[in-house]
């Protein structure tokens, strides 16, 4: 348990369980929501209400952002009422969205001139780890930034990776997020063909499960597409978002990607067939329309529940670095 007083803007489907972890172990937690009735779910359970992104930043020690969009994390920062406006000397800003390198090197560069720190922490693996605390963390930042926040980061995540500078974090995030979205989309296809072969779908998904095929996208989101509620806490305009930050990552760097483009494009039709707000492995419908077919088996669940007890954080050494500096 920290001492440390934290904030925490955006209670979302992920925002909501890591704000829960903090809360669940004793932290000194300050929440702020346009969702005024999660607000009060966090108030009754011992958490502090903040009237603006201003009073909780001035009434904290860090202040941790998790929005929707760039452009979400921009107003919060910026408005007249905004995180700025309550940031001052030896004040830290995570944050913990998924944005671009150079949107969070702007705004980091607001805070630093307030005298305050800032570093980009965005979460990977799911919202049902990130309920548990066993969600991993990626933390672009000096090494001393970094060690001075790693016992927060350690209640809200098992694997924290310092990626380096600031920016760096929120690269690799968006890297990770677009693999995802590239195995979803295989595995839509994969799991169509299987159907239409006549493929038994339960056998079909250990069999990947065992082999070379596997991922971890298998092991979650092809466990509620075949349970037909293809509920796996993400939608169509956040994967469109996600893969646009990679394929803009990709142009600024001249490099001549080939899948990403076609990625997007398959969920930007699928936006448009079922709104920005569909669920994102609900994907595969295309493919089950097309072929007059429903892709699904009993015995999976509608939504993924994390079965691994929770641990506590550390830092995870990259291979070949030897051990990291005592933190």
């Amino acid at each position: 348990m920290t001492d440390t007083r934290i904030g925490f803007i955006g209670l979302g489907n992920v925002g909501s369980k890591l704000a829960g972890n903090l809360l669940r172990q004793g932290v000194d937690l300050t929440v702020r929501d346009l969702n005024a009735a999660v607000v009060d779910s966090f108030v009754s359970r011992g958490a502090k209400r903040a009237s603006s992104p201003r009073e909780l930043a001035a009434a904290v020690d860090i202040v941790i952002t998790c929005l929707p969009s760039p452009a979400a994390s921009a107003d919060v920062m910026e408005r007249p009422d905004g995180v700025l406006a309550g940031l001052g000397a030896g004040k830290t800003w995570l944050e913990m969205s998924t944005t671009g390198s150079a949107e969070v090197r702007r705004l980091a560069a607001k805070v630093e001139a307030l005298g305050a720190t800032a570093m980009d922490c965005p979460v990977s693996g799911g919202c049902h780890r990130a309920a548990t605390g066993n969600i991993a963390i990626f933390a672009g930042g000096s090494r001393a930034a970094f060690e001075r926040v790693l016992p927060t980061l350690a209640i809200l995540g098992r694997d924290i990776l310092h990626t380096g500078p600031l920016g760096s974090a929120s690269m690799l995030k968006v890297l990770t997020n677009y693999l995802c979205t590239v195995h979803l989309a295989a595995l839509a296809e994969a799991l169509t063909v299987a159907r239409v072969a006549g493929l038994d779908l339960n056998m079909t998904y250990e069999g990947i499960r065992v082999s070379s095929g596997n991922s971890f996208v298998h092991e979650t989101e092809s466990q509620v597409i075949l349970n037909g509620s293809r509920d796996i806490n993400f939608t169509m305009d956040l994967v469109i978002k996600d893969v646009g930050l990679f394929d803009a990552l990709a142009r600024e760097h001249r490099v001549p990607l080939e899948l990403s483009p076609l990625v997007l494009k398959i969920f930007q039709d699928g936006e448009h067939r079922y709104g920005a707000r569909e669920h994102s492995p609900n994907i595969i419908r295309r493919l089950e329309e097309a072929c007059g077919v429903k892709v699904l088996a009993p015995g999976f669940p509608a939504e993924m529940v994390d079965l691994e007890p929770a641990q506590r954080g550390a830092e995870v050494v990259p291979r070949g670095r030897g051990q990291a500096p005592a933190a």
